[in-house]
């Protein structure tokens, strides 16, 4: 099993941050390195309208928004609208994907906090995949820092 955590600082109010977001949102934050995919009416559907505990769809990740690496299937395990979910899913890649997304109130706006946990299908392509995925994450973080405001926390 693999591990990390990234988070930041934000200029706006937690309340805020998961009726706006929607998967053209992650793809906001994921760009311009990756592009996830999704069939109507999930991709313009916010977060917080979405089921948990069931499988939702099944997304290709696109690598530079065009070169499919993986197939995601997609599952929320919890959702609570002003403070995080829970994503529980698997794809071609890993058994087990689990993306915690912790959002929290401070003085001056919130702090999301990123917890990824993955279980690759293939040990030593998981120990490949880390600097990867942290990589990606970062540029998550940095994506939403240009877009609300803030720093790393």
């Amino acid at each position: 099993m693999f591990r990390f955590s990234q988070s930041s600082d934000l200029c706006v109010d937690a309340e805020d941050i998961l009726p706006s977001f929607a998967l053209r949102a992650v793809n906001a934050e994921l760009w311009p390195l990756v592009r996830m995919t999704a069939p109507e009416p999930w991709a313009n559907r916010p977060i917080v309208e979405w089921p948990v505990q069931k499988h939702l769809f099944d997304s290709w990740i696109l690598i530079l928004g065009v070169l499919p690496v993986d197939r995601h299937r997609f599952r929320l395990r919890s959702l609570t609208p002003s403070e995080g979910f829970v994503e529980a899913s698997s794809s071609t890649i890993n058994a087990s994907w689990i993306h915690e997304r912790k959002i929290t109130p401070i003085q001056g706006g919130c702090r999301i906090v990123d917890r990824v946990e993955y279980n690759c299908r293939l040990a030593v392509l998981g120990y490949l995949l880390l600097p990867v995925y942290q990589f990606v994450f970062r540029r998550r973080h940095r994506n939403l820092r240009a877009r609300y405001g803030g720093h790393r926390s």
